[in-house]
């Protein structure tokens, strides 16, 4: 099979790269593509995956309508050119792509219908397959949806994908039983973002200062950092940071997926923005397996008590990795299930839609 999968954001690659290697493994012809992203480009450099790049992206909703329009017609002739029979991705442009060629598309979607209205309008009516972890149950609009026990962040950092490496440790000069702490800080700029707030430079001076009295301060970011928090700027090589998490204290910050994959590796996990209460898989992190927490923009001081009444818990990692295995125990390796539905598709489709437990031979 000629399978054309499609990245739009840096969590993209990591979401997709062990599908991928299983694909190409499996005698499958993967052909890649990618905006101009520079986490994205330098991610799949890192993971020795060939790419062909689409071109930029814009800040601007009139820019982004107009950039789409370019990737739909590079996509299009790349999938002319190349005979594509099947495109995977997170992507508004395989949805377009599939309606004008042979090609047929699986969408993946975690997110919330009323969080990304132009993703919903623009791509699930065109897609041939939305796949969707199961949190999502009786949130879609599109009634064909295929609901998996998963979330995106299980298909890299599930225990049979994953392995953290403690040599990232000895790179900061950290010990294992040191602790220190991530934050993570968004920018905000994506379509379904407008008017969605995060953490002000004001909030995040007032966590360093609480936060620093119990352990080392590592700030990533997706854009330029500023010039107050300069001092705390990880710089390690991207593929690494997941191993970094594992062993971390904690996570804090104003990120969606970063939250959760700190929260599937077992490490607490402490977030505020407006999203908050409105995204399905991280309140079921939150409220069935309490592995994060989530604050709104106007619960600063109540988020500032949860983080200082969880570093006075004893044993607090101990205590972490236990409601994970409670976690895992619900869920499939998610990757070995895309490779499944990917290769027997469109049967597995039918499958799904019949027997839903099928998936559970991927736990």
């Amino acid at each position: 099979m000629r399978i054309l999968i499609d990245i739009g954001h840096p969590a993209h690659v990591h979401l997709l790269r062990e599908t991928l290697k299983e694909l190409k493994i499996h005698g499958h012809e993967i052909f890649v593509t990618v905006k101009d992203i520079p986490a994205a480009k330098k991610l799949l450099n890192n993971y020795g995956i060939d790419f062909l790049e689409l071109g930029g992206k814009k800040d601007s909703l009139f820019g982004k309508g107009f950039s789409q329009l370019k990737y739909n017609w590079r996509v299009f002739n790349i999938v002319r050119k190349n005979d594509i029979d099947l495109g995977v991705g997170s992507s508004i442009t395989l949805a377009h792509v599939s309606c004008l060629t042979r090609m047929k598309s699986i969408i993946l979607d975690d997110d919330d219908d009323e969080v990304q209205p132009l993703f919903v309008k623009y791509a699930h009516p065109y897609c041939d397959t939305l796949l969707s972890p199961d949190s999502l149950k009786g949130k879609r609009k599109k009634k064909e949806t295929i609901f998996y026990s998963g979330f995106h962040e299980l298909a890299y950092l599930h225990p049979d994908k994953f392995k953290p490496e403690p040599a990232i440790l000895d790179e900061l000069s950290l010990s294992q039983k040191e602790p220190f702490f991530i934050m993570r800080f968004n920018v905000f700029k994506a379509h379904h973002d407008i008017e969605i707030l995060g953490l002000s430079l004001e909030q995040k001076l007032k966590l360093i200062k609480i936060l620093i009295n119990y352990g080392k301060i590592f700030i990533t970011t997706e854009r330029e950092i500023e010039p107050e928090l300069r001092q705390y700027q990880l710089k390690i090589s991207p593929e690494k940071i997941h191993s970094l998490i594992y062993y971390a204290t904690m996570l804090v910050g104003d990120s969606q997926t970063m939250t959760s994959e700190a929260a599937v590796l077992g490490t607490p996990a402490i977030r505020m923005n407006s999203f908050v209460g409105r995204i399905s898989y991280l309140e079921e992190e939150e409220h069935k397996y309490r592995l994060t927490y989530g604050f709104k923009p106007d619960q600063f001081d109540q988020m500032m008590l949860k983080i200082e009444e969880l570093l006075e818990m004893p044993n607090l990692k101990q205590e972490w990795q236990e409601r994970r295995k409670k976690m895992l125990s619900d869920k499939i390796d998610v990757t070995a299930f895309m490779v499944w539905f990917v290769e027997s598709y469109p049967e597995s489709v039918n499958i799904m839609k019949e027997n839903p437990d099928y998936q559970l031979r991927f736990k």
